[in-house]
């Protein structure tokens, strides 16, 4: 069993910046892969960038150059930084793991830009 635990959400104006955080617990030794997906109403659930164990990053190309991936291992946390935020980043942000052969989810937390 892995619990995920997102924090960092918000409301900001277009333009600025919010971290996400993603802890990690349970059997977290089986972890490699965390992601970010995010879901706007009325839109399905898509990924943001995710981020392996060794470090090897990959990111959707709607926020190439805005945000970025990291994980301190020691901490079993995750975080995405975003910058450059634009209205249309607005959704819920969810935290992402797979473990043997099993998906696990975080709550999510809401990310707000206003124009």
């Amino acid at each position: 069993q892995v619990q995920l635990v997102e924090s960092g959400g918000g409301l900001v104006q277009a333009g600025g910046s919010l971290r996400l955080s993603c802890a990690a617990s349970g059997s977290i030794d089986s972890i490699n892969y965390m992601a970010w997906y995010r879901q706007a109403p009325g839109k399905q659930r898509e990924l943001v960038a995710g981020i392996t164990l060794g470090g090897r990053t990959n990111y959707a190309d709607f926020v190439k150059g805005r945000f970025t991936i990291s994980r301190d291992n020691a901490k079993n946390t995750a975080y995405v930084q975003m910058n450059s935020l634009k209205p249309e980043d607005s959704a819920v942000y969810y935290c992402y793991t797979h473990v043997n052969l099993r998906d696990y989810w975080g709550q999510g937390t809401q990310v707000t830009v206003s124009s």
